[in-house]
């Protein structure tokens, strides 16, 4: 062959290369919004602890600073005592600073420290009626997993939602937008 011929063929094989990488590549951003948000090395101390009164929440949902204060006020927690050994506070205290949210969309921190008072999720529930939070089957904005299909895995994605049983028609318009 040519050596101009032979250059064609390696550019096409090199630009065919590069296609099927970038194609390969970009399969894992497609499910991006079904992104977990909880670490794969969350400790098993936190998911128990934490999660026997409530949803373990991913720590990416509060900055550093609002979980240091929580996690230095478990004997008032929220209105209960979530007082826990000096080793698994240590241990949990620790990786939800090491975990805890950065970005600029997390970085306020919410009033009370509390998830439901962040402004990001004041903006993304927005068009759920206050109603819908006191109805018995959510019981309260809290309540992830009455709505998020994925919540306990730290998964949020609005496609994959649940209308709480119960509503009526009215409160479940936001389901609807």
């Amino acid at each position: 062959m040519s050596p101009v011929l032979d250059l064609l063929i390696t550019r096409g094989a090199a630009v065919a290369a590069w296609a099927v990488w970038a194609t390969l590549a970009a399969l894992p951003l497609a499910r991006a919004g079904e992104r977990a948000l909880m670490p794969a090395d969350t400790p098993a101390v936190y998911l128990q602890e934490c999660g026997s009164c409530h949803l373990a929440y991913p720590p990416a949902l509060l900055p550093a600073r609002s979980w240091q204060r929580v996690m230095s006020g478990l004997a008032q927690h929220y209105g209960s005592d979530a007082t826990l050994d000096a080793a698994s506070t240590e241990r949990i205290g620790r990786w939800l600073q090491a975990q805890a949210g950065f970005s600029r969309r997390v970085r306020e921190e919410p009033a009370e420290d509390r998830i439901t008072r962040a402004p990001w999720f004041l903006r993304e529930h927005r068009k759920v009626d206050a109603a819908v939070w006191k109805h018995p089957s959510v019981g309260s904005a809290s309540n992830c997993a009455a709505c998020h299909v994925g919540a306990d895995r730290g998964r949020f994605d609005e496609h994959a939602l649940r209308v709480p049983p119960g509503l009526d028609a009215r409160l479940q318009r936001a389901w609807k937008d």
